[in-house]
């Protein structure tokens, strides 16, 4: 008997570390895919640095990887300004917002039924303006946004010791030149 399809799933990841598990988990439910852009990430070698990770550890999976361009300069724009601002602030709001603008349109081009990030495993992320946000831009492209708490029963904790385990690159901050003044990690 034919397995039933599955629902298309466009998973927007920040690193390896904060999604390895997650997408094994999504994998579970979805058809999944992949999606690392991430303009956000400061200096350039930095975002070589998590990108080439990730597209290592999923490629190994069988997991459709997309690897967007650095973009960095554009990114910079939005955040003028904001600068000063703390985490969880409005630049991180900012941030979602393109990121997730830029996902839920690249996931409505090609026809997915699904997108979500794995910024919502974040305790440094704004979770319920990610959900919020992400609900809004699914309805405005025609898709589902997934926001399943990944956060729930120690999700973060788990999602470490994953990447552990595995020798996954961990960096020491969120990824822009403003949170890196920050180190919280």
């Amino acid at each position: 008997m034919a397995e039933p399809c599955k629902p298309r799933l466009l998973f927007h990841v920040c690193c390896a570390p904060c999604s390895g598990l997650l997408s094994r988990r999504l994998a579970e439910r979805f058809d999944l895919t992949v999606y690392f852009d991430n303009p956000n990430i400061w200096p350039e070698e930095e975002f070589w640095k998590r990108a080439k990770e990730a597209e290592k550890y999923f490629l190994a999976e069988g997991v459709d990887f997309i690897l967007t361009d650095w973009g960095h300069e554009s990114w910079r724009k939005l955040a003028e300004g904001l600068e000063r601002e703390p985490e969880k602030g409005r630049r991180c709001r900012q941030c979602y917002d393109y990121r997730l603008e830029r996902a839920a349109e690249y996931a409505a081009r090609r026809g997915f039924d699904y997108f979500t990030t794995s910024l919502l495993i974040s305790p440094w992320k704004d979770g319920q303006a990610i959900r919020n946000l992400g609900s809004a831009l699914g309805q405005k492209h025609g898709l589902k946004f997934l926001a399943d708490d990944f956060q729930a029963d120690n999700g973060y904790g788990k999602a470490k010791d994953f990447a552990r385990e595995r020798g996954f690159y961990r960096q020491k901050y969120c990824g822009c030149e403003y949170s890196r003044k920050n180190v919280m990690i």
